[in-house]
C-alpha cells in the first residue's frame, strides 16, 4: 500500500501529474492488495468435495461454407467455423477441501474436432489451490468473469466466452466477498494474471505469405469490481462497477526487422502499470505504452424483487488514453436484463445495443508535442481490437477474446490477420424459459451492421442477421444426461448466408464423493 499512498500524495498535494493509465493500474493493484489483506467471508463452503466427469458429443451441418454464427460464438472456441463439423469433448474435474480454510482443484478437458487445424487438443488443463476467498490457478481454465448473463448476452467486450482459454497463472478473488466494517453492504472481487499464447503453428498455417505477426505472445490481465448491495435483501437496489485491463506483450515478430520484443521483468512492470517501452522497444511503444492494451469500465444497476428483477448495464471499452478519458461519446455495450423467476415459460430476457462507430474520431496523430500539450491525447481512430505490432489483434487462435459481434480474424477469407470490421452497430436480443418439466429453450437474435475500419472502410455497408433456437431435453430417469437440438441461420452480407442444424448429447456424473 505504500506505493499507492506515495503516488496519491504527490498527485493531490504536490501537483505531480501521472499518466492516467498508470494511475489506474496503481489504484487497481493497491485495492487488490487491500482486498487480499483483509479478513473476509469465504466462498469455500460452496465447493463440493467431489470428482466429476463430463462428456459431450456434438455435430452440425449447414448450407453455407461456415457454421452459423451463434452455433460457433461464445463456446470457448470449441466448435469449428467450417460447416459440417463434429466434436467429442471429455473432461475430469476434482475439488476438495483440506483443513478448515484450504481447498484445491484440478481439471483436464480434451477435445477431438473436425475439421480443425489440429483435430485433438487440450481445452483445459489446470491445478489450483484456494485459501478462504482467494484462489491461485495455473493452466488453461474456462473462466467467466463478466457481469453480463452467460447464456443470453452477446458477449463481454473485454473478456467473453468466445475464445479458447489462454494458459496463465491467475490469482483471484473469484466471488464477490464481503468487506469488513461495511455492515454487509460492500463486496469486492478481482484477479491478476500472466499468460502465454500457444497458437503459433495455427497462425503460420492461416496467415498468407505477406503477413507478419508476433508469435509466442505474452498476456497480462487484471480486474477489480465492487458491489454495493444489501446482503440481507431488505433493500432492492444494488450497484456494481469495475475495471478490466488486458495487454499483449513480449513474443517474437516474424518480421526480422522487429524480432524479439522486450520481455524482461522490468518490461513486465511497464506493462502492468501502462508505461512506455525502453530503448529496445519499437518506436510506437516508446511513444505510447509497451505492448498492446485493451480494457473497459463496467457499470450495472440492479433492482431485485421476489418475483422479478431488472438490470441496466453499460460497458465502456477503451484501447488507449482517449478511451479512458471517455473521449468517444456513446461507444460501448448497452444492455437491459429482466429476470422473471415466477414465469416458467419466460425466465429471462436480455436486450443489448453495441456501437463502436466513434473511436475518438477518425484520425490518429501519433507524433505531437506532448510537453506542450501537457500529456494530452494525440487523436482518434482507436482501431478497436487491432494493433500495429500485434497484428493478430485481440484474439487467440483467431477467435476474438472480446465481443464476437466484432467479427474475428477467423472470418477473413484471404489469410489476413486482425479485425477488418470493428466499426459496428448491432442490436441483440435473447430469451430463455421452460416449455415443460422436461424441455427448456433459448432464443438469440442479432441484427448487425458494419462499416469496416477507419483506415480501410467498406465501400458499401455490410449487414445481416444471426439467429439461434436451442431446445434442451432432460429426463429424471436419465440422470446427468442432456440432449440439445439447435437451428440457426445467418443472412445478409456481414457473415454470409447459412442455415444450420446441430445435435448435442452431454453426460455429466459423479466419479467419487470425498467426505
Amino acid at each position: 500500500m505504500s506505493l499507492l499512498k506515495h503516488y496519491i500524495y504527490h498527485y493531490l498535494c504536490c501537483g505531480q501529474k501521472i499518466n492516467r493509465m498508470k494511475a489506474l493500474h496503481i489504484i487497481l493493484i493497491g485495492i487488490s492488495l487491500l482486498s487480499i489483506s483483509v479478513r473476509s467471508y469465504s466462498q469455500i463452503n460452496k465447493i463440493q468435495d467431489s470428482t466429476i466427469y463430463k462428456a459431450e458429443l456434438f455435430g452440425s451441418a449447414a448450407t453455407g461454407s461456415n457454421t452459423p454464427f451463434w452455433m460457433v460464438s461464445n463456446r470457448y472456441g470449441v466448435v469449428p467455423l467450417d460447416a459440417g463439423n463434429g466434436l467429442l469433448n471429455a473432461g475430469v474435474f476434482h475439488n476438495q477441501h483440506f483443513g478448515s480454510k484450504f481447498y484445491w482443484g484440478a481439471g483436464l478437458d480434451l477435445v477431438a474436432a473436425v475439421p480443425r487445424h489440429r483435430n485433438v487438443f487440450i481445452q483445459q488443463a489446470y491445478a489450483e489451490i484456494g485459501y478462504r476467498s482467494m484462489l491461485l490457478s495455473i493452466g488453461s481454465k474456462e473462466r467467466y468473469n463478466s457481469l453480463w448473463d452467460r447464456n443470453l448476452s452477446s458477449g463481454d467486450m473485454t473478456q467473453s466466452a468466445n475464445a479458447r482459454p489462454i494458459p496463465e497463472i491467475n490469482i483471484s478473488m473469484p466471488e464477490f466477498t464481503l468487506v469488513p466494517l461495511t455492515k454487509g453492504w460492500l463486496q469486492v472481487r478481482g484477479d491478476f494474471a500472466v499468460g502465454k499464447s500457444f497458437d503459433t503453428d495455427y497462425l503460420k498455417d492461416f496467415a498468407n505469405s505477406k503477413q507478419t505477426y508476433v508469435k509466442n505472445v505474452l498476456w497480462h490481465h487484471k480486474s477489480f469490481f465492487f458491489r454495493i448491495k444489501d446482503t440481507e435483501n431488505n433493500f432492492p437496489l444494488s450497484f456494481t462497477a469495475g475495471v478490466q485491463h488486458f495487454a499483449q506483450w513480449g513474443g517474437t515478430s516474424t518480421n526480422p526487422r522487429i524480432g524479439k520484443q522486450p520481455q524482461s521483468f522490468k518490461d513486465f512492470i511497464r506493462v502492468v502499470f501502462g508505461q512506455k517501452g525502453g530503448d529496445d522497444a519499437t518506436a510506437s511503444d516508446q511513444i505510447n505504452v509497451l505492448g498492446s492494451h485493451y480494457g473497459s469500465y463496467d457499470f450495472k444497476l440492479s433492482y431485485t424483487q421476489k418475483d422479478w428483477g431488472g438490470h441496466f448495464y453499460y460497458q465502456h471499452y477503451f484501447n488507449d488514453k482517449s478511451g479512458m478519458e471517455f473521449a468517444y461519446k456513446t461507444d460501448g455495450l448497452w444492455g437491459i436484463q429482466v429476470d422473471l423467476p415466477t414465469i416458467p415459460w419466460l425466465n429471462k430476457i436480455v436486450a443489448e445495443y453495441l456501437v463502436t462507430m466513434n473511436q475518438s474520431g477518425p484520425m490518429h496523430f501519433i507524433t505531437f508535442d506532448r510537453d506542450k500539450w501537457k500529456g494530452g491525447r494525440g487523436g482518434g481512430n482507436d482501431d478497436y481490437y487491432n494493433n500495429g505490432e500485434y497484428r493478430t489483434g485481440f484474439s487467440y487462435f483467431n477467435r476474438g477474446v472480446g465481443s464476437p459481434l466484432i467479427p474475428a480474424p477467423e472470418y477473413n477469407t484471404d489469410g489476413t490477420l486482425g479485425f477488418e470490421n470493428n466499426r459496428v452497430k448491432s442490436w441483440h436480443f435473447g430469451a430463455e424459459g421452460n416449455i415443460n418439466a422436461l424441455l427448456s429453450y433459448r432464443v438469440l437474435f442479432t441484427a448487425m451492421n458494419g462499416w469496416g475500419t477507419s483506415y480501410f472502410p467498406y465501400l458499401n455497408k455490410k449487414y445481416g442477421t444471426s439467429s439461434l433456437v436451442d431446445i434442451n431435453y432432460t429426463h429424471p430417469r436419465l440422470k446427468g444426461w442432456q440432449f440439445t437440438g439447435s437451428v440457426a441461420a445467418d443472412t445478409g452480407t456481414m457473415l454470409g448466408k447459412s442455415v444450420g442444424f446441430s445435435l448435442g448429447v452431454t453426460k455429466t456424473g459423479l466419479l467419487k464423493a470425498w467426505n
